[in-house]
C-alpha cells in the first residue's frame, strides 16, 4: 500500500478526512476499494486520478456518506461517518458535479440560495451571501442573479455550481470531474479561478479527474487509484517522476504540444 510518509506525518491527527483500511464492494463490479488508507489535511487540495472504474467517485461518496464502507472507517473532521447525522454531514460538505445539476426552474440566485434556505437562513442573510458568492466566482450579481440556467454558458453554469456548493461555507468541498465537459480554454479559465478562490478560502478539497495535467494544475497532492488501490499519493513533482508503469500510463496520456 503506497503512502507518503511526509504527508502522513504532516497531517496526523489534524487531517480533515481520514480513511483507514477501507473496503467497498458494489454488486457486479465486485471490490471497488481495497484496504484504502488516506489522509487529507485541513485546507489541502487532493486530486484523485485514475481510469474509469478505479474507485474515484466511490471514494467521494464515502466522504459525505452516500456510501458506507463494508470494512474500515472513514473519519470526517475526526468523527466516523457512521456517527454523523447524514444530512448534517452533507451540509458540511460542498459537492460540485460535472453536469452541475442546476435546477432549471430556479434563477441563478435561487440556485445558489438552496442550501442556506434549507438551513433556514433569513432573507436578510441569504441575499448578501448570494451576492458575495457570485462575486467570488466571477459572476457580477447585478448581471447574473436573475438569469436562468439555460441563459448561461457551460463555464458560467459551472461557476454557479461552485457558488452553490459554497453556500453555507462548508469546510470540505468534493468535486467530481467538475471541468471535464468544458472546452480547453474555458477549462483553463476555471482552473485559474479555482486557484484564486482556493488561495482565499483554503477549503479541504478532493477533486476527481481523469486528466493528470489538470491534477497537477489544481492540487497540492495527487493520488493515483488503480483497481481500488492507491498506488501513488504525493506532491506533483514526485508523481511526475514515478517509474511505476501504472502511473506512467497516465502521465504518458498528457498531451504534449509539438515544438516548431
Amino acid at each position: 500500500m503506497y503512502r507518503c510518509d511526509t504527508v502522513a506525518l504532516m497531517t496526523g491527527p489534524a487531517a480533515a478526512i481520514e480513511m483507514r483500511g477501507v473496503h467497498v464492494t458494489r454488486g457486479a463490479a465486485g471490490e471497488v476499494l481495497r484496504g484504502l488508507d488516506l489522509d487529507v489535511a485541513a485546507g489541502e487540495t487532493l486530486a484523485l486520478v485514475g481510469r474509469s472504474g478505479a474507485g474515484k467517485s466511490t471514494l467521494l461518496k464515502l466522504v459525505n456518506r452516500l456510501l458506507v464502507p463494508d470494512a474500515g472507517t472513514v473519519f470526517v473532521e475526526g468523527r466516523d461517518t457512521r456517527e454523523w447525522q447524514p444530512i448534517a454531514l452533507r451540509r458540511n460538505v460542498g459537492y460540485v458535479l460535472q453536469d452541475v445539476g442546476l435546477f432549471p426552474h430556479m434563477s441563478v440566485a435561487d440556485n445558489v440560495a438552496v442550501v442556506p434556505r434549507l438551513e433556514r437562513w433569513s432573507a436578510e442573510r441569504v441575499q448578501p451571501r448570494v451576492a458575495e458568492l457570485l462575486e467570488l466566482v466571477g459572476l457580477p450579481p447585478q448581471e447574473f442573479a436573475a438569469r436562468w440556467p439555460d441563459e448561461l454558458s457551460g463555464g458560467q453554469r459551472q461557476r454557479v455550481g461552485v457558488a452553490r456548493a459554497l453556500g453555507v461555507d462548508p469546510p470540505l468541498l468534493l468535486m467530481d470531474e467538475p471541468f471535464g465537459a468544458l472546452d480547453p480554454l474555458t477549462r483553463a479559465e476555471l482552473h485559474a479561478e479555482f486557484r484564486r478562490i482556493q488561495s482565499r478560502l483554503r477549503k479541504t478539497v478532493i477533486i476527481v479527474t481523469h486528466d493528470m495535467g489538470e491534477a497537477f494544475a489544481l492540487a497540492d497532492r495527487v493520488g493515483v487509484l488503480e483497481e481500488g488501490t492507491l498506488i501513488a499519493n504525493d506532491r506533483a513533482a514526485a508523481v511526475a517522476a514515478s517509474t511505476d508503469p501504472r502511473v506512467r500510463r497516465l502521465l504518458d496520456a498528457v498531451p504534449v504540444i509539438p515544438r516548431a
